[in-house]
């Protein structure tokens, strides 16, 4: 049963909406808001970002949370931040809210198909925990000022990278200040601290103008994938690190690292190997690479069965997992034996 705060924050979130296509022509229409006119200069202070955010107070605001949604916060007409949207219900829900185009920044391939089912354009661009670089940071605010309102912008759960990414668009899109975008981040999504580079990005970096996200060739894609094999060894061998340290922990969540995921970060190094195969180097290169690369990411295909079957309740998928994890490590134990210099 939903409480009266969560049934208030409910209501307000669905007004939101309501107002928005009513201003701006229904769900349906299309419509792109006025940017701001300039992004505010970095922030100075003493000590950190995440202490910083602590000095902009406010008003208080819970999540809106349900049909596979977490975390949902509606900052503006135009930003709203949350999880990654799961099922049908949760993609019916962001266009209900009239959503048109959903931001995704984690490395997991999205759901572009289930998506356009309700007329939801996806753009996927991956970031780090440690921060949003240069790139990234041009590519999201081309994307806020050239693209189709309100935007979706989710991670996995909708507390760190994904907030930092819609702090992002309240500043160049929205104009708001600095420190009330990290506020945001702080006190609504509860970023953790441990993320000073998300909130440092916003603080104290450059982010781009209008006019150099105009002259920026980007092409909005909806599934990121590597230029070059080098990229995708990069995003791949993150995943595998991270999946790597949880399997020592036989898949329990570490509290240093509280937003890695056993199945998502299993699911983004699946993604990241099919990538790798699809690759005109990979293509063009040695039988037995490509037979590495295919076997890991068979390996990666059921060690992503076994945690999602792990995940819903099958206790002994955690030793299979394991397995998996083996056969995969000494997949790459042999391709690396042989090309990494």
């Amino acid at each position: 049963m939903r409480t009266p705060k969560a049934l208030a924050a409910l209501t307000l979130i669905l007004l939101g909406a309501s107002a928005c296509q009513a201003r701006f022509g229904g769900a349906q229409g299309e419509w792109r808001a006025a940017p701001a006119s300039e992004v505010p200069p970095p922030l100075k202070f003493a000590g950190t970002a995440y202490d910083h955010a602590a000095a902009f107070d406010l008003p208080a605001r819970e999540a809106l949370e349900g049909s596979g949604l977490l975390n949902v916060f509606h900052l503006s007409e135009a930003v709203i931040s949350g999880s990654e949207p799961h099922g049908r219900a949760a993609f019916k829900k962001l266009a209900a809210l009239g959503v048109r185009t959903v931001i995704s920044v984690d490395g997991k391939l999205p759901e572009v198909a289930l998506a356009g089912e309700f007329g939801l354009r996806y753009v996927h661009i991956p970031i780090q925990y440690s921060g949003i670089d240069p790139d990234q940071r041009l590519r999201l605010a081309k994307t806020f000022r050239e693209l189709a309102a309100p935007f979706y912008v989710h991670c996995f759960h909708g507390r760190h990278r994904g907030p930092a990414a819609a702090a992002l668009g309240r500043v160049v899109l929205d104009g708001v200040a600095r420190t009330e975008a990290i506020a945001e981040m702080r006190q609504y999504s509860r970023t953790s601290s441990q993320y000073e580079g998300l909130y440092s990005t916003i603080a104290t970096g450059d982010l781009p103008g209008s006019e150099e996200t105009a002259a920026f060739g980007y092409s909005f894609a909806a599934e990121h994938q590597g230029k070059a094999l080098v990229e995708v060894m990069v995003s791949l061998s993150r995943a595998y690190d991270s999946v790597e340290q949880l399997s020592e922990r036989d898949w329990r969540p570490d509290p240093e690292h509280p937003d890695l995921d056993a199945l998502n970060e299993a699911e983004t190094l699946r993604a990241a190997y099919r990538a790798a195969l699809h690759l005109d180097t990979v293509a063009r290169g040695s039988a037995d690479q490509r037979g590495w690369f295919g076997d890991s990411h068979d390996a990666a295909e059921r060690l992503t069965g076994e945690l999602a079957a792990l995940k819903d309740g099958d206790f002994e998928a955690g030793e299979r997992a394991l397995v998996a994890f083996k056969e995969l490590k000494a997949d790459c134990r042999s391709c690396h034996l042989a090309h990494r210099n």
